[in-house]
């Protein structure tokens, strides 16, 4: 999870509650992302059409980096909305997961790296943790990000991003590929072991 997943979170239990969508949600920090939203579109368009990977992997990197942006906006300037607290979290999995989806398709004279075993994770993972942070939020308990899922989502990231360099003709370096198997490799151990961590934290908060 982001921190500006983090960062749209109010505590439980503390005033009215707000309706989802609000005048107070025409904001800054939801109009960003929302605009990584629609960025996410071009990304896959792009990996899809193909030809263009280092230009996806530019877009990509930038998409996925202005998660920040949006948490530091709501904090700024005080304009944290329950529609932030739902959409944020929501555009991260958009941007990663459905990159690895796309690049699911590259195999052959164009090989991503990217297998489907790597994909059934990396999603099976986000929807688990996903579902009991909703089943424990309900109940009123914290269950927010901890270092090994931002640890996730970084190296998420890079191998995404080492993917779509290795597709480029233009990147002709013998080593690439190498350094982007690794780094699924990695990404999927650290998907399975921030999922585990989760998954431990969060039947011990049911059990209390």
């Amino acid at each position: 999870m982001s921190n500006a997943e983090i960062s749209n979170r109010t505590p439980a239990g503390t005033g009215k509650r707000k309706a989802v969508i609000g005048r107070d949600s025409l904001n800054m920090p939801n109009l960003v992302t929302a605009t990584r939203l629609l960025l996410s579109l071009v990304l896959f368009s792009m990996i899809s059409a193909g030809g263009w990977w280092i230009s996806a992997a530019a877009l990509f990197v930038f998409a996925a980096s202005t998660d920040a942006l949006d948490g530091y906006l709501a904090r700024r300037y005080q304009q944290i909305t329950v529609l932030g607290r739902i959409l944020d979290p929501f555009v991260d999995k958009v941007i990663v997961c459905g990159s690895f989806v796309f690049l699911l398709e590259k195999q052959g004279a164009e090989d991503s790296g990217v297998n489907a075993w790597m994909v059934i994770i990396i999603i099976g993972r986000e929807m688990f943790v996903s579902s009991l942070r909703g089943i424990l939020e309900k109940e009123g308990k914290d269950f927010s990000a901890s270092m090994a899922g931002k640890m996730k989502m970084t190296l998420q990231c890079v191998a995404v991003t080492v993917s779509l360099l290795s597709l480029s003709e233009s990147l002709n370096w013998p080593w690439l590929p190498a350094i982007r198997d690794l780094s699924l490799w990695i990404a999927v151990g650290v998907t399975i072991w921030s999922g585990m961590i989760y998954v431990v934290r969060g039947f011990s908060q049911l059990r209390a």
